[in-house]
């Protein structure tokens, strides 16, 4: 058993709040518990994490493609097609 009166109150583990327990499991999921990601050996992490920049990489491209064969396909420019320049 470990010795409490070594530890400094920083290092001693937090108890977490009523709120905290009754949050879904993956809100409260320890980041050892995930599983990482289909694609890649990164686990899913939020803020500033390379797998957060990659998912996001991957929608801007999705986007722009989507933005170019709207053009394309319509003969008319994005900002026209969409009605937001008259």
């Amino acid at each position: 058993m470990a010795d409490t009166d070594s530890l400094t109150p920083s290092a001693m583990p937090e108890t977490p709040s009523p709120a905290e327990t009754s949050a879904t499991p993956s809100a409260t999921a320890n980041p050892a518990d995930l599983r990482p990601s289909a694609t890649t050996s990164d686990v899913p992490a939020f803020g500033w994490s390379a797998y957060a920049e990659r998912i996001n990489g991957r929608f801007a491209m999705v986007g722009l493609v989507a933005v170019v064969l709207i053009e394309a396909l319509s003969g008319q420019t994005f900002l026209h097609w969409a009605g937001l320049v008259p």
